[in-house]
């Protein structure tokens, strides 16, 4: 039987994990870097969020926070520091087309969407590389097949969206009528398809506009770690999130 690690040694193991991960941890897997013995054997849990409160405490003041997203906790460079945490590397962040945006919104806000759903509200049919854009990126996947001719596939959006546009939940995303414009900064020149198009989804639908998406998707500065470990709905971009450095592999 290993023997009980003790609360400071459990927290400098849960933060250096965190920093080592590269990647969102829950509460579960932080348990499995234990062995039996460990972690008390009834309040184990209980011990990790304890740990993470206080490593959440610890960097009250820091360049960093530590942050709940869709897939457990992580460190991250506070937003108020990142354009020039950013200068680090050379590449500068993604810009995405009014296009990808649109299409991502009404995934985000109505899914389970097909994609002649998206394009009946934008008016302009959608092209295969945006949607391949979103599936390889994670953002999407089918959530099934809707029962009509064709049985054409439903999409959804994933916990790699919520994670990579510092979410918990769906439920963080604002009601449509609170939406105001963030966006424009990512956005590439207008794509081809939009020069004499049909009427699109800013026009037809004034609150699914792209605009709105940049509020939405804007990440919290801060907030209180939230004691419960529940995985977000499954069906469940972008404020710039930069993170922490992963130790070398």
């Amino acid at each position: 039987m290993a023997e009980l690690i003790d609360n400071d040694k459990l927290r400098a193991i849960i933060d250096g994990a965190l920093l080592a991960a590269g990647e969102p941890l829950s509460v579960d897997r932080l348990v499995k870097i234990f062995v039996r013995g460990e972690l008390d054997s009834e309040e184990g849990r209980t011990q990790i969020r304890e740990c993470l409160k206080e490593l959440d405490a610890q960097a009250q003041g820091r360049g960093y926070q530590l942050k709940r997203v869709a897939s457990g906790y992580r460190y991250q460079v506070r937003q108020e520091v990142s354009d020039w945490v950013s200068r680090l590397w050379d590449e500068k962040p993604p810009r995405y087309s009014r296009a990808l945006l649109e299409t991502l919104a009404l995934v985000a806000y109505k899914q389970p969407v097909t994609r002649g759903d998206i394009e009946q509200v934008r008016g302009v049919s959608v092209s295969q590389s945006i949607m391949r854009t979103m599936l390889e990126r994670g953002w999407i996947r089918v959530v099934g097949q809707r029962e009509v001719p064709g049985r054409p596939s439903m999409y959804g959006t994933t916990r790699a969206f919520l994670d990579y546009f510092n979410l918990k939940s769906l439920d963080q995303l604002p009601p449509l009528a609170e939406i105001r414009t963030l966006i424009e900064p990512v956005l590439l020149e207008e794509e081809p398809e939009s020069r004499g198009r049909a009427p699109n989804v800013e026009q037809l639908h004034p609150e699914l506009s792209v605009e709105g998406l940049g509020e939405a998707l804007e990440p919290e500065a801060g907030g209180e770690l939230a004691a419960s470990d529940e995985d977000p709905p499954t069906q469940p971009v972008s404020a710039e999130v930069v993170p922490l450095p992963t130790a070398p592999q």
